[in-house]
């Protein structure tokens, strides 16, 4: 009897920055997968403001995943089909919020079987409570000086905080 592979999984996004809702698909993403890489793309899909660095979002999510030696953060370039092959990783994690997420997602998800057949995409629905979520809503609110804390962890509210001068 042979033993069966280590299930490796990539979440990646733009993470600027990491909210209780990422966070809860890649604790979630562990009860199917045996590592994760939290995957920031220095080259983001989708035209944003960044926030944050890569490099500072690496290390935030490093921060807040301290405890959790199956999560790696990483940063990378290019396709992410191609990063996943180098990192030995068969499954893709993406995050639906609501069906808004969907057909992008979906489009994202057939594109990169066929640039690699043998990758597969897992969408997972968040948290109810994290549903209406996103990076973008938490900087905008933050940056117009409103409470966050209960969208985003302690150490990623102190690096808004010390970003933001709040």
């Amino acid at each position: 009897m042979s033993q069966a592979q280590p299930v490796i999984a990539i979440y990646p996004g733009s993470f600027d920055p990491l909210t209780r809702g990422h966070e809860d698909i890649a604790r979630r993403t562990l009860r199917i997968a045996d590592r994760l890489y939290v995957a920031v793309a220095y080259s983001p899909t989708q035209t944003k403001k960044s926030l944050f660095t890569v490099e500072e979002r690496v290390e935030i999510i490093r921060d807040v995943f301290a405890g959790e030696p199956r999560v790696e953060p990483v940063a990378f370039r290019g396709l992410l089909v191609d990063f996943a092959r180098e990192r030995g990783a068969r499954v893709v994690i993406r995050g639906l919020r609501a069906v808004s997420d969907f057909e992008y997602e979906l489009q994202m998800a057939q594109m990169n079987r066929e640039l690699w057949d043998e990758v597969e995409t897992v969408f997972l629905a968040p948290e109810l409570e994290y549903s209406f979520l996103s990076s973008s809503l938490v900087r905008e609110v933050a940056g117009l000086g409103g409470d966050i804390s209960r969208f985003v962890s302690a150490p990623v509210m102190a690096r808004l905080e010390a970003k933001l001068g709040g």
